[in-house]
C-alpha cells in the first residue's frame, strides 16, 4: 500500500514536471518579492538635500548686506520683497510678469525695491514692459 503511494506521487511528479517547475518559480519570485517590500519599509529614510550657502548676489540673512556688491543696499535677496527686476550682465530693469524678465536667469537677477533704486544703481526701464515709464 505504501509503495503503492510513492509509485502514484514518481508518476504524478514525472507527468506535471514542467508545470511544476512554474509553479515553483512564481511561489519563490513572489516570496522574494514580498521580503524585499518588507524590508523597503524596514530602511530608513533618506534625508532631503539642503542647500546651505547660495550664489553670490544673495542678501546676507544675518548682517543684511549684500554679498557681491557690500555699497549697494538697495539689492534685495527674493522677488517677493522686490518689486523691480534687472540682469547683472543688462542695462534695463523690469516688473517680474515682463517678458524680460523672465529670460533673466535665477543667478543674475538683482531685485530693486523701487524703480528710483534701480536708476539710482544705473538702470534704465525696459522699453517693451508695459508699466514702466521712461
Amino acid at each position: 500500500m505504501l509503495t503503492d503511494l510513492l509509485q502514484k506521487i514518481k508518476s504524478f511528479l514525472k507527468e506535471n514536471q514542467r508545470d511544476l517547475y512554474l509553479a515553483s518559480l512564481v511561489f519563490l519570485v513572489s516570496v522574494a518579492s514580498f521580503g524585499l517590500g518588507r524590508l523597503s519599509v524596514i530602511w530608513p529614510e533618506k534625508e532631503p538635500i539642503r542647500i546651505e550657502n547660495q550664489e553670490l548676489g544673495i542678501m546676507n540673512q544675518e548682517s543684511g548686506s549684500n554679498i557681491s556688491n557690500p555699497n549697494s543696499s538697495s539689492v534685495i535677496p527674493n522677488s517677493t520683497a522686490g518689486r523691480f527686476v534687472a540682469s547683472r550682465n543688462g542695462s534695463a530693469y523690469h516688473l517680474p510678469e515682463c517678458p524680460g524678465a523672465k529670460q533673466i536667469k535665477e543667478e543674475n537677477k538683482i531685485w530693486f525695491a523701487t524703480a528710483e533704486e534701480a536708476r539710482a544703481a544705473g538702470y534704465k526701464p525696459a522699453g517693451n514692459c508695459a508699466g514702466l515709464q521712461p
